[in-house]
Order: C-alpha cells, then sequence, then structure tokens
C-alpha cells in the first residue's frame, strides 16, 4: 500500500509518500518540504493569507518532485493522507482540496490526518523506532503536552499547557531581544554564546504537584529583564537568551521524568519543533541513560511540520484497522482539534 502525504497546517509544505506492507513498519520513500519562513520574516510572523496562496503554488510541484524521486506515479499511490487540524484554516482547505481532488481524479481513496498525531508518530520514522507503550512529550508550536502512548489512537493526556506553550515562549522571547523570525532557533543559537545561571527567570509550575505547563509568566519576566537591562540588552543578550532556554528547558525535562516515574514506564519519546532544540536534547539524554531510560526522537530534518509524518500517521491508522479511508470528497477541516478526542 502506497500512501502520499500531504501537509499544510501553516507555514511549511511538505509531501511525501510511504510504503505499508503488512504489519511492519511503513517505509519511508521520498518527501519534500518547502518552507515559507524566508517569505514570512518581513512581517515578524505567519501571515495566514500569504501562507495559504504559497501552498498553493508549491503543493503539485513537489509532489511531482517526491513521484519521481521514488521511481512511482500518481496511479501508483493507493491512499492520499492530508492534514485536516488542527492549523490555520485556509492552509489546511489547500491541503484537503488538493487530497480530494487527486482522490476523485484518481478514483482513490483520501484520509484526514490529526496533524499532532503526525509528530506524535515521527519518531517511527527514525532509525531507532520506539515501542509501544511510551511517555510522550509533544512540543510543536502552539502546543506543549505530556501524554501516555499506549499505542496508535491510545492517547491519555497526563498535562498540557495552560497558557504559552514552549514554543511560543522561545519566539516570544526572542522577539522581545529583537532576534527576528522565527524566534525560537535564534534564541536557542544565541543561547550557546551565554551563561544560563546570568539571570533567576521563573520556572512556572515546576512544583505545582501536576503535569500542566504554564510559560506565559516566564514571557513577561523576559520581558521586565530586557527593560531593566534597558541599553546593556545588546550586550548582555546571549546571557538573556541562555537564561531563557535554561528555564524552559528545566521545566520540560522535570515534568517529563514525573511523568515516567508515575506511569511506571521506561520510554520516553519527544516529538515536535522544540524537539530539536539541543540543550533539551543533551540534558534529556543524560538524566535518561542515567535512570535507564530509552529517549526517542525524530531525525532533525523531520522535527519540524512535513508530509511524511502525515503520510506515516495515516499508514500506521489504516494498519491499526483504527480509521478507514473515505471516497466522499466532501471534506471538511479543524483548526481547532484537541488531540485526545481522536
Amino acid at each position: 500500500m502506497l500512501v502520499l502525504g500531504i501537509e499544510s497546517s501553516c507555514d511549511e509544505t511538505g509531501i511525501a509518500l510511504v510504503r505499508a506492507d503488512g504489519p511492519a513498519l511503513p517505509v519511508l520513500l521520498a518527501h519534500a518540504l518547502h518552507s515559507q519562513i524566508e517569505m514570512h520574516q518581513a512581517y515578524g510572523g505567519v501571515v495566514p493569507e500569504l501562507a495559504s496562496r504559497d501552498h498553493i503554488r508549491r503543493v503539485l510541484p513537489l509532489t511531482r518532485q517526491v513521484l519521481i524521486e521514488a521511481a512511482h506515479t500518481l496511479q501508483d499511490v493507493d491512499v492520499v493522507a492530508y492534514t485536516r487540524g488542527p492549523g490555520l484554516a485556509g492552509a489546511l482547505l489547500v491541503g484537503a482540496g488538493v487530497a480530494c481532488a487527486l482522490g476523485a481524479a484518481l478514483g482513490k481513496p483520501v484520509l484526514g490526518v490529526h496533524h499532532l498525531e503526525g509528530h506524535l508518530l515521527s519518531p517511527f520514522l527514525s532509525e531507532d523506532p520506539p515501542e509501544f507503550p511510551f511517555v510522550a512529550l509533544l512540543v510543536s508550536g502552539g502546543h506543549t503536552q505530556l501524554m501516555r502512548v499506549d499505542g496508535v489512537g491510545r492517547y491519555e493526556m497526563l498535562g498540557e499547557t495552560i497558557d504559552d506553550a514552549a514554543g511560543e515562549a522561545f519566539d516570544k522571547s526572542a522577539k522581545l531581544m529583537g532576534l527576528g523570525y522565527p524566534g525560537g532557533p535564534a534564541l536557542s543559537r544565541l543561547a550557546e554564546q551565554g551563561d544560563p545561571a546570568a539571570f533567576k527567570l521563573p520556572r512556572p509550575l515546576l512544583h505545582s504537584g501536576n503535569l500542566d505547563f504554564s510559560f506565559a509568566g516566564l514571557k513577561t519576566a523576559v520581558m521586565t529583564q530586557a527593560k531593566k537591562l534597558g541599553d546593556d540588552l545588546e550586550a548582555r543578550k546571549a546571557d538573556l537568551a541562555a537564561s531563557t532556554q535554561a528555564a524552559i528547558v528545566e521545566v520540560l525535562l522535570k515534568k517529563s521524568m514525573t511523568a515516567l516515574q508515575r506511569t511506571g514506564l521506561r520510554r520516553l519519546v519527544v516529538a515536535g519543533g522544540v524537539g530539536a532544540n539541543k540543550s533539551l536534547r543533551n540534558q534529556l539524554n543524560a538524566v535518561c541513560a542515567k535512570g535507564g531510560i530509552r529517549v526517542h526522537y525524530p531525525e532533525l530534518h523531520l522535527c519540524t511540520d512535513n508530509g511524511a509524518m502525515i503520510a506515516m500517521a495515516g499508514a500506521m491508522r489504516l494498519q491499526s484497522g483504527l480509521q478507514a479511508p473515505t471516497r466522499a470528497y466532501a471534506f471538511d477541516v479543524k483548526p481547532r482539534w484537541p488531540l485526545d478526542s481522536l
């Protein structure tokens, strides 16, 4: 079975083709990705209308590229999977519209996939795929969640953000420091040159007794510290970046370890864009190695939004029998779609 995946939830257009044979894990045959970062930089953030228009321009050329690389044609595709939500409504409609048009033209079924489930299952594309059950730390864009995962579609929410997510804390703090867009990666790079203990910043909900997250207060503390520094901000920017990153990473690290302790599980999966953060990976690797816990990540190039995770999630749902593809091409999208509602 060949599954074509289409991702267009925000500012990346991703296309991929996976092969799923029997119970074995699906295999990625080819994928292509176009990022809109350069286009949105002038505006300091994603402009939804521009994002949608760019997806329209990119999706079919990327599909042709993937099929050529995989030595297949559209007629070989068995199922077209697409991101149904959550995400920007207009951007989602582009991917859903193209997927349903291809399905109708080819007489092939389509499958709407949850974007966050794509991230959650993306480590199964790595050279060291996890095994169920595990605790998942999902840190993607506006989402920071801890989940117990017992299988495809079997998710128990352990904790989630009650305001700003970790990715938003990175991006908003970076903007306060004048680091431009996208802010998170820029802040992380600058943090490598700074002292993480230079400023005493809060670790929100670290001792709350639950597994929920809150990073809005940290963002406010960064803003306050930046104002205090005034003209000295430029000279101390690396230290402030390092201290901000240290606060975010400590909360993610300790909450993850608490989740493992409470569930009794010995395997952790980290997925989503923030999962590419070097400091987070290094500290998690060290703590998990000391505690005899296996930790898994997506490959670095698959941490951001991509079509491979959508094709993979679609294929795994089909293999598990949880969802059947449909030839009803009157599609809808879900800009807001809680993962635990699946």
